[in-house]
């Protein structure tokens, strides 16, 4: 993410830091879903939006530990 400003980087964090608890807090919904939640209340930039999309979007796959 080269020329963003320390503003936008810090914004960015701090959705990624509730994305997290979000996905702990709501198993059962989508990441999808709550990767829309929070790209609207950070107001985060098109290309913001497209990297977490990208990244963190997809399901984490179920482990396979103990089975």
């Amino acid at each position: 993410m080269t020329g963003t400003s320390p503003l936008s980087r810090d914004k960015l964090k701090k959705a990624l830091h509730y994305f997290s608890e979000l996905v702990a807090a709501h198993p059962e919904k989508s990441r999808l879903e709550l990767l829309q939640k929070v790209q609207l209340q950070f107001d985060l930039s098109p290309a913001d939006c497209e990297f977490l999309n990208k990244h963190l979007g997809k399901e984490a796959p179920e482990s396979g530990i103990g089975t």
